[in-house]
């Protein structure tokens, strides 16, 4: 099964997001454990309420994970790193615009 868009709405139950992303539930739910950045919103019933952020973080794991060939640790690793490299832009831009108001 391929990838789909993502539709818009605010949140998706664990099989919309299996249909979306072409994983099975039981992977989405393993997947939680290893990685930090992949924490679904659960009701008092415990079902998982996943939001776009998350849908869009399940399929960089699955790229990494089986297009790139990295391990889990390894794509770890990876996420982390494009998560710190993001924030240093970040926080680039920030300075930046501060610096703007010093002047």
């Amino acid at each position: 099964m391929g990838i789909k868009e993502i539709p818009e709405k605010t949140f998706f139950s664990i099989g919309e997001v299996s249909q979306i992303t072409g994983l099975p539930s039981y992977v989405l739910r393993f997947w939680e454990n290893k990685f930090s950045s992949l924490h679904p919103q659960k009701s008092k019933g415990g079902h998982r309420y996943y939001q776009k952020k998350d849908i869009e973080q399940i399929l960089l794991i699955k790229n990494l994970l089986h297009k790139d060939g990295f391990t889990i640790q390894g794509a770890q690793k990876e996420i982390k790193k494009k998560k710190d490299t993001f924030n240093v832009e970040e926080l680039k831009e920030q300075l930046k615009d501060i610096l703007k108001v010093l002047e």
